[in-house]
């Protein structure tokens, strides 16, 4: 199973993200070292605005500000970890736009799932070639 590592402070950022942007979707980068399909180790949060049309059920990261943190991630020679978003009603695992929208293989997918805001719950998977797999979530200190 693959695994990435999360400093809490980093999972309390998005969550806490996740929440300011609720009843919208939020989203947002992870950038860390490490190959993120062995395991990586995670260094930043980066939020990112929602700018879909419907931004209540999906989620779309502003292209340009996307584009930003890409180049802020190679100058800092580190690898874009994982998309991370929220799921306002539905549980913490893909959806079929998820899954469509899936571009980035090479990083894991974190969701948040608020159908209980008072108790979120965040699962990880990789999307490769359409297959979802659960991935394990090291929090440390």
């Amino acid at each position: 199973m693959s695994k990435i590592c999360l400093k809490r402070e980093h999972l309390d950022e998005i969550v806490a993200h996740c929440i300011e942007e609720f009843p919208k979707e939020a989203c947002g980068i992870v950038s860390g070292s490490g190959n993120s399909c062995i395991g990586g180790a995670a260094e930043k949060v980066y939020r990112t605005v929602n700018v879909s049309e419907t931004p209540y059920k999906l989620y779309t990261s502003d292209p340009e500000q996307q584009g930003r943190i890409f180049d802020e991630i190679d100058r800092e020679n580190l690898e874009m970890l994982a998309i991370y978003h929220s799921h306002t009603k539905d549980p913490a695992s893909p959806s079929e736009c998820d899954l469509k929208d899936a571009k980035y293989q090479k990083s894991f997918y974190l969701i948040v799932s608020l159908a209980n805001p008072k108790e979120p719950v965040i699962k990880v998977y990789t999307i490769i070639g359409g297959k979802i797999q659960e991935a394990e979530l090291e929090i440390t200190d």
